[in-house]
């Protein structure tokens, strides 16, 4: 079962129920206000790691991930950063987010079994936090997943 739920901004319906998403979207700010937009992804990635670190925490970057079929390594991927072992954070720096790019999220929240992904877009005038989340239910192949829209 896939749910998607949708809002524009960070408002009261929207509370931001882990503190470290909250200090993660803080550095995503940091980053954005200081670069702007128009650099390539890996540059913000680069900041954005660096900024956390600051903040000491615990980040690791291109976190290696591997999808089995049938018991099969069927292929290998990277998730941008891994944030304390619990939020992955992909970082855009593009026109506009789409939907591949939420399926993007999905996938790498099942493959490392991480409830939480911030998709954060670089490439607008003003950044753009989507934050996923998929419940515990996803490990017995039901997946529910909440998207909400940042700033």
């Amino acid at each position: 079962m896939l749910r998607c739920v949708g809002t524009m901004g960070y408002e009261d319906d929207m509370p931001i129920q882990d503190p470290l998403t909250g200090q993660i979207i803080g550095c995503c700010f940091k980053v954005a206000n200081e670069l702007g937009n128009g650099f390539v992804e890996k540059v913000y990635e680069n900041a954005l790691a660096h900024e956390l670190r600051k903040a000491k925490v615990k980040v690791v970057q291109q976190q290696g991930i591997e999808v089995f079929y049938d018991g099969v390594n069927v292929g290998n991927y990277e998730a941008d950063l891994v944030v304390e072992g619990r939020v992955i954070v992909e970082v855009k720096a593009v026109r506009e987010l789409d939907d591949a790019f939420i399926a993007q999220c999905l996938n790498y929240m099942k493959g490392t079994r991480i409830e939480t992904c911030l998709l954060v877009n670089f490439g607008k005038a003003r950044i753009q936090v989507r934050r996923l989340g998929m419940s515990r239910g996803e490990v017995a192949g039901e997946v529910e997943l909440e998207v909400r829209d940042g700033l």
